[in-house]
């Protein structure tokens, strides 16, 4: 039987079935088996009786959250006047931004520049770095938190102002506002509050606090779309026991600009799907940054996995754990038929208002999964399991309305999906089990999506970038297909692979130029997280970290199962040259490890300070960035220019 050791593509079915009892308390074992359906107005809770009654009917124990008095909230936006919007940089109008996936759409990131000075998350804290001229680079502030518990994770920076968002681990003591409560008595676990807190840094050497916004749960992400934010967050329900009446089960939210202390969510403003309850609240906030005017928070009773914004809509996805009685014979036995489920927000000027919801067979992989286009949702799955060759891949077209309208199933069978591009009136698909199947598909009549034409090639590809509408760069890893002890083909992962594929002839897709960086073992965060990857177009670069594993070759053989993996020979950045008439060019590499860093490493490299995590450019400079310092080099050359060591925390 053909396969990969790759650990994300095949799991065992034992650890299926653990995952399955572990999240138990969640899944919603039978659900109602319908395509789509329109939903502007889902029903209300209305009443603690009947959220109780919503979680008893699905056979979920649950346990209610309990209040302690609180210290409160410093509130900084009083009087107070909002930032003014920054005028262009002078000295570095020509600057990289973070790589998101939709054009107006901003997300945020650890590492954010305005053209003049560099804002980085690091620890726990915020550091604002002086980067022109490059030679005299210096810390001109330094944010630091006042609350220990805080953990600071992205920022956005544009128009004098700056947002952190971060979670505590047990979220802000709350003040009590039922007057009838007799007692109170600490959370009987640790909760997470996500919390946006917004500086004025209309002068970045002193920056300050002028707004808080929090929610309660665990962060899912968010996006920026002008001056309005928009924060996604999941707070669970503790279901351990059922606690005295009196006790409080609705979602809480804080905005400094309205009061200093969490306030509760009215239970006829929590929504509930009929058929999808789970014992989490979603938790949806829209803020407007330029005025001081409340934020519109709602709470669905459900849960989010993904979201995916254009520059009007946000949809959030979650993957529903459904079965299907199937039969072998004389014995029938339960099949997992997943299903991803889709909430969709219209967005305006700080606003959000439920629009549709809706549902796909399969499950996606992330948010480059889903895509909006024309008043068109299109949305790429893996249905069934690869690892027992069940698997099949869909793409399904649906309108406004969350209803599906086209469809392409079993694309691939027996493969998984590793990464999608949706491109206008195209989908670029990269599924795997042995090679690279790398699939064209016209979307141009959402009633008939068809394929255009695929290209074969060992590897695969975790990311696929745009460079121009005719071309695309994906990033995996290569592989080699070897006979295992049973004698069956299987694949095994090699070094990281980049390669740019020319899709003029959409029948016949070629990758015409490829780079392959290290052996087995090397990896980059640019697989996992799209903002890892510094592109430019205009200035044919692209740029990205690394973490290197080589081999000797003396271990490299033709027909060793598994292939070996390598040791630690190089972390930093790789930076390449690449156009259409020379394909990917490699230009050099900048690495903040020292040699005596390389002269103690093993086998193996942790998680060093000096790890490059993110690369930018302003004008013809490269910046190169680690908790423990930056460094700047003259482009096309990459002359060192200069480098900064950062205070410790």
């Amino acid at each position: 039987m053909a396969g990969t050791d790759k650990k994300r593509l095949f799991l065992m079915p034992t650890l299926l079935v653990l995952a399955l009892i572990l999240t138990a308390g969640s899944l919603a074992w039978s659900i109602p088996d319908r395509t789509a359906s329109s939903a502007p107005s889902p029903p209300r809770v209305g009443s603690r009786e009947k959220l109780v009654e919503l979680l008893r009917e699905y056979q979920v124990n649950w346990e209610p959250r309990v209040l302690e008095e609180t210290k409160g909230i410093t509130d900084t936006s009083k009087n107070i006047p909002m930032p003014v919007p920054a005028t262009e940089a002078a000295n570095g109008s020509d600057y990289s931004q973070t790589n998101t996936q939709v054009e107006g759409v901003d997300e945020a990131d650890l590492v954010k520049t305005d053209g003049q000075y560099i804002y980085q998350v690091n620890g726990s804290r915020v550091l604002i770095i002086r980067a022109l001229p490059a030679s005299q680079m210096q810390v001109a502030a330094e944010i630091k938190m006042d609350d220990s518990s805080f953990n600071p994770q992205e920022i956005y920076v544009d128009a004098g102002r700056l947002v952190l968002i971060g979670q505590s681990s047990q979220g802000p003591f709350y003040e009590p506002y039922l007057e009838d409560r007799k007692s109170f008595a600490p959370p009987l676990y640790p909760t997470n509050t996500t919390r946006a807190l917004i500086y004025d840094i209309s002068d970045p050497g002193h920056p300050y606090r002028i707004r808080e916004v929090a929610l309660e749960g665990s962060y899912l992400s968010s996006r920026k779309i002008g001056s309005s934010l928009y924060l996604v967050s999941n707070r669970p329900i503790n279901t351990y026991r059922i606690q005295n009446d009196d006790q409080l089960l609705q979602p809480c939210y804080l905005d400094s600009a309205a009061g200093n202390t969490m306030k509760p969510i009215d239970y006829d403003k929590i929504f509930y799907f009929p058929g999808y309850v789970y014992p989490n609240y979603i938790m949806v906030a829209a803020v407007d940054l330029d005025s001081t005017k409340g934020i519109d928070v709602q709470s669905y009773l459900g849960r989010g996995d993904n979201i995916y914004a254009s520059t009007n809509r946000l949809y959030i996805a979650l993957t529903s754990y459904a079965y299907e009685t199937k039969r072998s014979g004389d014995s029938a036995y339960l099949a997992p038929e997943n299903k991803t489920l889709l909430h969709c927000f219209d967005l305006k000027n700080g606003s959000i208002q439920y629009a549709a919801q809706g549902e796909v067979p399969g499950t996606i992989i992330n948010q480059f999964s889903m895509d909006e286009y024309q008043g068109c949702f299109r949305i790429a799955t893996t249905t069934g399991e690869a690892w027992q060759q069940t698997s099949q891949n869909n793409i399904y077209i649906l309108d406004e309305s969350l209803a599906i309208t086209g469809r392409l199933e079993g694309i691939a069978p027996g493969e998984k999906i590793y990464s999608t591009r949706f491109m206008g009136n195209r989908a670029f698909m990269v599924t795997f089990r042995t090679v690279d199947p790398f699939f064209v598909i016209d979307l141009s009549n959402p009633e008939q999506p068809a394929i255009l034409g695929k290209l074969k090639i060992p590897g695969f590809s975790d990311y696929l970038h745009p460079y121009d509408e005719n071309h695309i760069i994906g990033f995996g890893k290569d592989t080699v297909e070897l006979k295992d002890v049973s004698g069956d083909n299987r694949a095994y992962y090699q070094g990281l692979k980049v390669a740019l594929f020319d899709v003029s002839d959409v029948n016949n897709p070629v990758e015409m130029s490829r780079q392959i960086i290290g052996d087995r073992g090397t990896d980059s965060e640019l697989l996992t997280n799209h903002k890892a990857l510094l592109f430019s177009r205009d200035k044919n670069l692209l740029a990205f970290p690394v973490t290197v594993m080589t081999t000797g070759k003396e271990n490299q053989t033709t027909n060793q199962t598994p292939p070996p993996y390598g040791s630690f020979s190089f972390q930093g950045a790789y930076i390449y040259h690449v156009d259409l008439e020379n394909g990917l060019q490699f230009k050099g590499r900048i690495s903040h490890l020292s040699s005596e860093d390389y002269s103690k490493a093993g086998d193996y490299w942790y998680d060093s300070d000096r790890n490059v995590q993110r690369i930018l450019f302003i004008n013809d400079t490269i910046y190169t960035l680690s908790r423990a310092m930056i460094q700047a080099h003259n482009l096309p050359y990459l002359i060192w220019t200069g480098n900064l060591i950062l205070p410790t925390t």
